[in-house]
């Protein structure tokens, strides 16, 4: 996935979850926040964040803020937080062979059950039909080289698994996959402190067949892209 025009800048506050203020150039400008979700540990004031230039008579706002630069005691780490970015991302992944084939249907938000999921595909092998669902998170909440899912509690996300659940269940294949947008990380765990019926409802789930896989992203202020499988812990310690 690579973004238009990017230029950098410092974050100064968040007056709501969809607006930021950042400081571009000596002057503060008001950025669309590519990302509804919490990130207190990453929209700190003064961290250097990369804007995507969108001007357009439609817009409200000139720039879109997709990624910040978080500090640690070992270094900076950069971190895609662009919501929309993990699903394009798998998507572009998939349809070049990243799950052993190339699917002959791919399609992006479609419905079972009650839930609307990211992905139904289609893969005509040997005269049959392998049909499946796939659901998408992006992963930005790092933690000491370890990334976990979800930063905030997500009751929505929990439906997500049950359908994915009830699909394998009637004969779908079904898999959720953890697009990590940033580098580094040593494996993906479920979030237990912060969300522990999400982390049930995930460990249900791959024990009903639902595939769980995380994809690790190499991360650049205009581009992400996937750079390789990454582990996945399911039995995580509460602390």
């Amino acid at each position: 996935m690579i973004y238009g025009k990017i230029l950098p800048g410092t974050f100064l506050a968040r007056p709501n979850r969809f607006i930021a203020h950042v400081e571009i150039g000596g002057r503060t400008e008001v950025c669309h926040v590519k990302n509804t979700g919490r990130c207190r540990e990453l929209l700190l004031p003064g961290v250097r964040v990369w804007l995507e230039e969108r001007a357009g008579p439609a817009r409200k706002t000139r720039y879109d803020l997709i990624a910040v630069e978080k500090k640690r005691e070992t270094g900076p780490l950069l971190i895609n937080m662009d919501s929309q970015a993990p699903n394009r991302v798998f998507g572009e992944w998939v349809a070049a062979g990243g799950l052993g084939f190339v699917p002959d249907l791919l399609r992006p938000e479609m419905t079972y059950g009650n839930s609307r999921l990211d992905y139904y595909w289609e893969f005509l092998k040997s005269g049959e039909v392998r049909r499946g669902f796939w659901e998408v998170k992006g992963v930005t909440l790092e933690e000491g080289g370890t990334a976990r899912f979800p930063d905030a509690p997500t009751l929505r996300g929990v439906k997500h698994l049950e359908e994915l659940t009830a699909a394998r269940a009637a004969g779908y294949e079904a898999g959720v996959c953890f697009v990590v947008q940033m580098e580094g990380m040593d494996h993906v765990e479920p979030n237990d402190n912060t969300h522990p019926e999400f982390g049930a409802a995930l460990r249900r789930a791959v024990l009903a067949g639902v595939e769980a896989l995380a994809l690790e992203c190499r991360v650049e202020p205009g581009r992400l892209t996937v750079k390789g499988p990454l582990p996945i812990r399911l039995q995580t310690r509460r602390g």
